[in-house]
């Protein structure tokens, strides 16, 4: 709902101080801003806050909004200054790893997001700027690249446009965005903190995931192996632990989630990043009741699993995922 076909009866009565009006008139924009939110901070959870804190200043500030320009324009600017201010106060809060803020980003809040499968080049770009590798490597920047990459390649914003909101110059902006495009290509063939979801087709997706599946629930540790890259990662943020190579993964299912006893973790299929998501649920009180565990975010490469990126003990996610924190059954088993 742009300036040029904004209706401007909504936009009177907003301006008036009608809460609804305002509402309807934002409500096309919620999405996209917080997925904005979401790339610049890493974390859902911030990104909720960002969301809120940008309707509040709005909502206050609406009837000096001017329609000359669009208003998601104007919205963005609003997003982008709560968004920076909330990285500034986290580097003066604490010195935590670049990846301690991140989270997975739910499917289901990416229903206004077209497929890969629809076809257009535009809807892959979308999709690969919310995967949880360019979110990941995001978080390795500081803020001004970061923020001024999200505008110029992920918004299309004009340099002026970016110098505008940060009150710098254009060559500074170019000079940022240079930068940013720089570190993120080296972290891409680093591939350092996640891997990109590349699968060879959906098919193919698909038949890794359910084969992961049955090797877990036949706790068949050689068949998960066999399913990871040679070169795979595993990584847990926010812990620095990190697992590289097929064997060193296999190891870690063999020995840490409940030493190894998979056959008392259930895994439900999801989505989160537009990436194969599998949310981990275990017994571990042994009285039949599964708890929500950990959700596990994978990369495919090809035919392979390529990266794994876990999140523990996290049951706000479960519920953000739209999954219950606790599951039952009545099936016997052992021990």
């Amino acid at each position: 709902m742009e300036a040029t076909t904004l209706d401007q009866s909504i936009l009177v009565a907003a301006q008036a101080g009608d809460e609804q009006a305002f509402v309807r008139l934002t409500a096309p924009h919620r999405q996209p801003l917080h997925r904005h939110c979401y790339r610049i901070l890493g974390s859902l959870h911030d990104a909720d806050d960002a969301l809120q804190e940008t309707m509040l200043r709005a909502w206050r500030g609406i009837d000096h909004f001017q329609p000359r320009a669009p208003l998601s324009s104007w919205l963005y600017r609003i997003a982008t200054n709560v968004s920076l201010r909330m990285l500034e106060q986290r580097s003066r809060d604490s010195a935590a790893a670049v990846d301690a803020h991140l989270e997975p980003y739910p499917d289901q809040l990416l229903a206004d997001v077209a497929s890969p499968a629809a076809g257009p080049e535009e809807s892959v770009e979308e999709r690969e700027r919310i995967g949880l590798a360019f979110v990941a490597a995001m978080q390795l920047l500081p803020p001004k690249q970061r923020v001024t990459l999200v505008l110029r390649d992920v918004l299309d914003w004009s340099a002026r446009e970016v110098a505008d909101l940060l009150d710098d110059t254009v060559p500074a902006v170019n000079s940022a965005l240079q930068r940013g495009r720089d570190r993120l290509q080296r972290e891409r063939q680093e591939r350092s903190l996640a891997r990109a979801h590349a699968p060879a087709s959906a098919a193919e997706e698909e038949r890794v995931m359910r084969r992961f599946q049955e090797a877990w629930a036949a706790v068949d540790f050689d068949g998960i192996v066999a399913l990871l890259a040679d070169d795979a990662l595993l990584t847990m943020p926010p812990e620095a632990a990190r697992f590289e190579g097929s064997v060193q993964i296999g190891r870690f299912f063999a020995t840490a989630p409940l030493e190894g006893r998979l056959d008392r973790i259930q895994l439900v299929p999801t989505r989160a990043n537009g990436q194969p998501t599998l949310a981990a649920y275990a017994e571990e009180q042994g009285d039949g009741v599964f708890e929500a565990y950990g959700v596990m975010v994978f990369a495919i490469r090809g035919d392979r699993i390529d990266g794994i990126t876990g999140f523990a003990r996290q049951p706000a996610l479960f519920t953000r995922l739209g999954l219950p924190t606790q599951v039952a059954t009545t099936a016997n088993r052992e021990g």
